[in-house]
């Protein structure tokens, strides 16, 4: 069974579309259809069934899901194991999406321009959700959010920055007293389905602060929007925005010891793709040095 045939299977079924997939893995729609079919051959019944404009899974396409999963996770582990000590191989790399605009490009393009053989790809996602493709085994690695809890010891985390919390307000209320602002401010919560969010909510349970709740929202730089446009205040993490313009506003730093959001690459401990893990840490670690 030709594992390519799977993985186009696995694109398929998890983007629900044959023309999404085909983007993916730079084929066409044609040459995945073509290679589903020569699955369904090879298995002798139909696994994708089409409904309206997506593809669903059969019943026996529901059952061969989680053994192509393991089945391909294996030969890329055989894969990077006959490599030995080269960089060569598949690198799956989760990111939360603050951390694209500055960090993740130089180091994708310091990657593919030093190592031929090298071919990383590039997942971004909330924390939580890179936390569970970790665990999974889907992506070797996430640039995330540390996780709220205490990790497996199966896993190796390992910091690469703190950003503190900051009040984010229009640049008129600057020299107002952060905690005022937040109690007394319409208030633009920083999602809690984000654990950063989480952080922020902790923070204003434990400092008696009962926001006038106006919004929640899960993205950055749409609460800088909002903010921006003086629909009320926020309490997240000082971060590098694509489009925000924070520039236009106040952070106001809260007051000691304060909040930080602890960024880090999750991996697990024992994994094929040691090799590709370490230069990836290491082009970090130079990017890290010119931020």
């Amino acid at each position: 069974m030709d594992t390519r045939y799977l993985d186009s299977f696995l694109q398929v079924a998890e983007l629900g579309s044959t023309a999404a997939a085909a983007r993916k893995l730079n084929l066409t729609p044609t040459a995945v259809a073509q290679r589903i079919k020569a699955l369904e051959n090879e298995l002798g019944q139909p696994i994708l069934t089409r409904a309206g404009r997506r593809m669903q899974l059969t019943g026996a396409g529901q059952a061969l899901l989680e053994p192509a999963r393991e089945l391909l996770a294996r030969a890329g582990e055989l894969r990077a194991i006959a490599a030995l000590d080269s960089v060569v191989g598949e690198l799956r790399i989760g990111c939360i999406t603050t951390a694209l605009s500055y960090l993740v490009p130089n180091v994708l393009a310091n990657l593919i321009q030093n190592y031929a053989h090298l071919h990383p790809h590039l997942e971004p996602a909330f924390s939580t959700e890179l936390y569970q493709k970790v665990v999974s085994g889907q992506i070797d690695i996430a640039l995330l959010v540390k996780p709220q809890f205490e990790l497996p010891k199966e896993f190796t985390w390992q910091p690469v920055s703190d950003e503190p919390f900051v009040v984010l307000a229009p640049r008129e209320l600057a020299n107002v007293d952060p905690h005022e602002l937040l109690a007394t401010q319409p208030f633009i919560r920083y999602h809690r389905s984000s654990w950063g969010g989480v952080m922020a909510a902790k923070y204003l349970l434990q400092a008696g602060i009962q926001p006038h709740e106006r919004f929640e929202i899960d993205a950055l730089d749409a609460i800088a929007a909002m903010v921006r446009g003086n629909l009320g205040v926020s309490l997240v993490p000082r971060w590098r925005p694509l489009h925000a313009g924070l520039d236009e506003l106040a952070q106001i730093p809260l007051p000691a010891p304060g909040l930080s959001r602890p960024i880090g690459l999750l991996w697990k401990r024992n994994t094929a793709k040691a090799r590709l893990i370490d230069v990836l840490r290491h082009e970090l670690a130079l990017q890290m040095q010119s931020v």
